[in-house]
């Protein structure tokens, strides 16, 4: 026998999935079963507890760099405002090296001030928020991208750079806008990535120690458009003895926030099988035989800082020949 209060339930779930099926059409309902598969992989996913560690010390460093931003309040924003002012002071005629109080100066090179005009022509207000919002912006993407690779690595690496990074957020200093142009020279040609590690090293010379993370044809453009930065600061010679006037007599503390340059080197490491081969002993001691063997045969040394800039392949490493002994 049949209970009527157990069948009306029934009834009415189907009425409504009758409804559901005749308000959503078939394209919406299909979409709508994508998000919900995806969603299930992504939920599955948590319960690999190394995916679980990454996600939390991801939340610490995100949350660290926030109570830090939150706290200074309107007091951040001074090394963003001094590039603001020094194209304005320029446009104007004046001296963007000497600026009156409250700006700081102006410490980079004077061919390098039209890089600012466009931001620059902005209100301060809404400069910022563009500065601020698209340096974050840019920064979440790296960290997606190398979160995808590596989840527990990335995330260790962004807690121990939360510090470096959430300074340069703070106050806007340019650093880590340089630090995603080395990050873009990564993902574009080899003529635009050389010319963004130029302008990147033309306004810090940290990042010509990065050379390294490029592809060789990028490199040899590198190099070429470093020579034309040589020759712009020639033609501003008088402007570039200001700047380094001004430069080594600002007073400075310990630059730590340097240290969110190391950011730069994700890309190149978490592309490689072994991110972490250069730690190994084994490692040092094949870089120890390729030198060994490039000063003993100087063309060896020749042809791979050849191939290291893309004019001609680089030899494979040479194998060390055991060495026949007697019976």
């Amino acid at each position: 026998m049949f209970r009527r209060d157990a069948i009306l339930p029934d009834m009415a779930a189907g009425r409504a999935s009758g409804l559901v099926t005749i308000l959503v059409d078939r394209p919406t309902r299909r979409r709508g079963n994508v998000y919900l598969r995806s969603l299930r992989r992504q939920v599955s996913r948590l319960r690999d507890r190394r995916r679980l560690l990454a996600i939390l010390l991801l939340a610490l460093a995100g949350g660290i760099g926030l109570a830090g931003m939150m706290s200074r309040g309107e007091l951040g924003g001074a090394d963003a405002r001094a590039y603001w002012a020094a194209v304005r002071i320029w446009l104007n005629g004046g001296d963007p090296y000497h600026p009156a109080s409250p700006f700081m100066p102006y410490v980079y090179a004077p061919w390098l001030l039209p890089v600012f005009t466009p931001w620059a022509l902005l209100p301060w207000d809404v400069a910022w928020f563009v500065w601020r919002g698209g340096t974050i912006l840019l920064l979440l993407w790296s960290v997606a991208w190398a979160y995808r690779l590596h989840p527990l690595g990335t995330a260790v690496v962004a807690l121990l750079l939360a510090f470096p990074t959430f300074a340069n957020l703070d106050t806007g200093n340019i650093n880590l806008v340089l630090v995603l142009l080395l990050w873009g020279a990564r993902f574009v040609g080899p003529r635009t990535a050389g010319l963004l590690w130029v302008i990147a090293t033309a306004m810090k010379w940290v990042p010509i120690a990065f050379i390294g993370i490029l592809a060789p044809r990028a490199r040899l453009n590198g190099v070429i458009f470093l020579a034309i930065a040589g020759l712009l600061t020639l033609a501003t010679l008088p402007l570039t003895i200001v700047q380094f006037s001004v430069l080594f007599a600002f007073p400075r503390p310990v630059r730590l926030d340097y240290l969110v340059f190391l950011w730069a080197l994700v890309p190149s490491l978490w592309l490689r099988p072994d991110p972490t081969w250069f730690l190994r002993p084994a490692t040092w001691r094949a870089w120890a035989r390729d030198w060994q063997a490039a000063i003993r045969e100087p063309d060896i040394l020749v042809a791979r800082a050849r191939g290291a800039f893309g004019l001609v392949p680089a030899p494979p490493p040479r194998a060390t020949t055991p060495v026949a002994t007697r019976p």
